[in-house]
């Protein structure tokens, strides 16, 4: 198996999200599979394929911070994406590579150099609940799924740090004592590197993230970057996350074809 590596810089929500369909997309035009790294600028909240915007967000507030809004093609529910707060990774590959795994095992293949990557740095990760990974039982990473196209995508966030004051703000909570209640609670049930010590540069922890995945597969790997189909197609798409109609009503999906 082939594995291409891009460390990818920070980039605005809406080109992030067509960057992995357009990859998803384009695989089974390679005999490759891609693992990026890569960060959010501006910070964003991004909900699930099936969440209805307004349900899942207070879109007033976001708005009002500079916090973009954008839909993804995976499921899951609605997560925030701290600009300084966390390191993003997705990984496309073609059903080789998972082979007869079933999907809830296949979280566990497809996230595998994460939680290799978090021991190498002396941290005791887990894979916990469907599509979760857990320190000291509490969660640290959270993970979502797609599979269209003929491949498959996976994306998740790592915790670098915890803001829960803006996150239950921009999420949508609809009572002030339960919110109150969430933000006191989440050190016990949330967790993130800066939790946990550790005081390392970001690309050094990318780098044990990249480690972790060739100890977990048997494959050949080497870094690169989009190819110009991928930018191309990207660029195609890029106006559908970029859309209110998109992320509000799920308009357009199949705009690809």
């Amino acid at each position: 198996m082939k594995f291409r590596i891009i460390v990818d810089s920070f980039r605005e929500p809406a080109i992030n999200m067509a960057l992995d369909e357009s990859v998803l997309y384009l695989r089974k035009n390679v005999d490759y599979n891609t693992i990026r790294f890569y960060g959010w600028d501006p910070s964003a909240v991004s909900i699930g394929y099936f969440q209805n915007l307004d349900d899942e967000v207070d879109v007033n507030y976001a708005e009002s911070h500079g916090i973009a809004l954008i839909r993804r093609i995976t499921g899951g529910g609605a997560v925030y994406h701290w600009k300084d707060g966390e390191i993003t990774y997705s990984i496309v590959v073609g059903h080789d590579v998972i082979k007869d795994v079933n999907v809830r095992d296949s979280y566990g293949t497809l996230f595998s150099g994460i939680i290799e990557g978090l021991r190498s740095l002396g941290i005791d990760a887990r894979w916990s609940g469907i599509n979760d990974i857990s320190v000291n039982d509490k969660k640290i990473s959270g993970n979502a799924q797609t599979r269209r196209y003929g491949s498959i995508l996976q994306h998740g966030t790592i915790l670098l740090d915890v803001n829960p004051y803006e996150m239950f703000s921009v999420l949508k909570v609809s009572d002030e004592k339960i919110k109150d209640k969430m933000i006191k609670n989440i050190y016990e049930r949330v967790t993130s590197l800066k939790n946990l010590d550790v005081k390392i540069p970001r690309m050094k922890i990318i780098d044990s993230f990249i480690n972790g995945y060739k100890k977990s597969f048997n494959g050949e790997f080497y870094y690169g970057s989009f190819t110009n189909d991928e930018i191309g197609l990207a660029k195609k798409i890029y106006n559908k996350y970029s859309s209110m109609k998109w992320t509000r009503d799920r308009k357009n999906m199949f705009v690809i074809d």
